[in-house]
């Protein structure tokens, strides 16, 4: 087979055509994790508390802390983070408290959203916003 300059002009132009074209976005991802999450449960504002610093130094290990009195769930979710899942808390009828506490990586500047699932299928909400001056999911 013998590539003309016109075969040439045609693959290139595809080549390009893909490489411009708009990538499936992050934007979703994390909405798609809270919907799992929330199993079409009624969100309501309150009712769980996130604790992290206002500003991390280092988006690597950002220390947090989540508790919602009566939960049976706690989820926290990085809106920013290529993977939106931070960590999910279960809660049996013989836990002492439905608080927990972890670090996590952070990609940059972004909110934290957490979420508590209530024994009567209520879902308690609250955001909090981190500023990262040093990025930790590659950044």
């Amino acid at each position: 087979m013998q590539l003309t300059r016109r075969d040439t002009l045609i693959m290139g132009a595809g080549v390009a055509a893909v490489t411009l074209l708009p990538l499936p976005s992050l934007a979703g991802a994390w909405e798609d994790a809270i919907a799992a999450f929330t199993e079409g449960g009624e969100i309501m504002d309150g009712g769980i508390e996130l604790t992290a610093p206002e500003i991390a130094e280092n988006g690597n290990t950002v220390p947090i802390s989540v508790s919602a009195p009566g939960a049976v769930a706690i989820a926290v979710f990085a809106e920013g983070n290529p993977n939106p899942d931070v960590v999910e808390f279960q809660f049996g009828p013989l836990a002492g408290a439905q608080s927990g506490s972890t670090r996590c990586r952070l990609a940059g500047t972004q909110n934290l959203h957490a979420y508590a699932k209530m024994p009567d299928g209520s879902i308690g909400h609250t955001v909090v916003s981190v500023k990262v001056t040093i990025g930790g999911c590659g950044g």
